[in-house]
């Protein structure tokens, strides 16, 4: 497996990355300026503050941490570390953020229970239990397919593509269902001081809509590359005769941390060298997430 620094683009993929950290850090504290200093605060008894929850939680969760599960893959310095460490990883990403969403939905209901406000009216509570619906069922699938070792292979090969097309996809209704809301807030909230006349808060939530964008823009595009796709791991190309497998299909390691990989590493060596090099001309080498 090729090491971080011969990654082709690393200054590159470097800086977007540290960018999309920043900038989705910065998302999460505007929230909460937003929410202590505009608003109610937080807080959980029917009221304003605990709907300030839903804002927070999404971009915390929905937005930033389900980001950072979409791009987990893509660290070329985890790449020494086994698939299935970082399947783990990848999954446990995405189910804090599921809970995270689950709880700033339960806020809104809650919210809107108390003080007889419809519930599901608008097209941003549309969009937004749409996407919360198809991110269970993405993390149900990913975790009875992908995780557990009870699917067959060519059923993982063949919902590889779908599962990562899907996840994107899910990523971007984020991005979008949490733009409806923000506007959708900033209406009712500046209804008396009028959001077109740009008050402070106005501008200040605006500005948070833009990180949001530029966040989802970034994570969007490193998880697009094909050069900055996880190499097959070592161990499944000695396992395979022809050296290749279908995306997402390396055979898993045992490892358990990065550490016993690289030691793991040494052992495969001369076999491993001596094997591919044997079926060099027939050997396909595909990326994974």
């Amino acid at each position: 497996m090729r090491g971080a620094r011969n990654m082709e683009g690393y200054g590159l993929f470097l800086a977007l990355l540290g960018s999309a950290l920043l900038v989705g850090f910065v998302s999460v504290v505007f929230s909460l300026v937003w929410v202590f200093r505009y608003r109610e605060g937080l807080g959980w008894d029917g009221g304003a503050a605990e709907f300030n929850w839903h804002p927070v939680l999404i971009v915390t969760g929905f937005v930033f941490i389900q980001g950072i599960a979409i791009i987990v893959y893509r660290l070329p310095w985890t790449w020494k570390c086994s698939k299935l460490l970082m399947k783990f990883i990848h999954a446990g990403l995405n189910t804090i953020a599921m809970i995270l969403a689950i709880v700033s939905m339960v806020a809104v209901f809650d919210f809107h229970n108390a003080r007889s406000i419809p519930n599901m009216y608008s097209l941003h509570s549309w969009v937004g239990l749409t996407a919360v619906i198809l991110y269970s069922l993405q993390l149900f699938l990913g975790f009875a397919i992908f995780l557990l070792p009870f699917a067959p292979v060519p059923l993982r090969a063949a919902l590889m593509p779908i599962h990562i097309y899907s996840g994107l996809l899910i990523f971007a209704t984020v991005i979008a269902s949490a733009l409806m809301g923000i506007t959708e807030k900033l209406i009712f909230a500046l209804s008396s001081t009028g959001y077109s006349s740009s008050p402070p808060e106005a501008i200040f939530v605006n500005c948070l809509g833009l990180l949001i964008v530029i966040f989802g823009a970034l994570i969007l595009w490193m998880a697009s590359r094909p050069q900055w796709k996880r190499p097959p791991d070592e161990n499944a190309k000695v396992q395979r005769p022809n050296g290749g497998a279908p995306e997402g299909m390396e055979a898993e390691s045992t490892m358990t941390d990065c550490s016993n990989a690289d030691k793991s590493d040494v052992g495969f060596n001369s076999e491993a060298a001596r094997k591919r090099n044997f079926k060099l001309d027939e050997a396909g080498q595909r990326s994974t997430m």
